[in-house]
């Protein structure tokens, strides 16, 4: 199992938390999402893990990723 930790700009309430977490909750290989609203900080765990496609999805529900590691 892959874990990625990814920085995301633009959450404020926990509409935003839920939003980042459905979104990437959606994409194939994704087992479980982590939110922290206050940090900004996104664990996400699953199998094979594109950066391309976790940035994407977070891109298309309106919030900005600083990084992902």
């Amino acid at each position: 199992m892959m874990e990625k930790i990814i920085m995301v700009e633009g959450m404020t309430c926990g509409h935003c938390e839920k939003a980042v977490k459905e979104a990437l909750g959606e994409l194939e290989g994704v087992n479980n999402v982590e939110v922290d609203l206050t940090t900004g900080k996104v664990v996400v765990k699953g199998e094979e893990l594109e950066d391309s496609k976790l940035r994407e999805a977070i891109d298309e529900a309106g919030y900005e990723v600083a990084s992902i590691s």
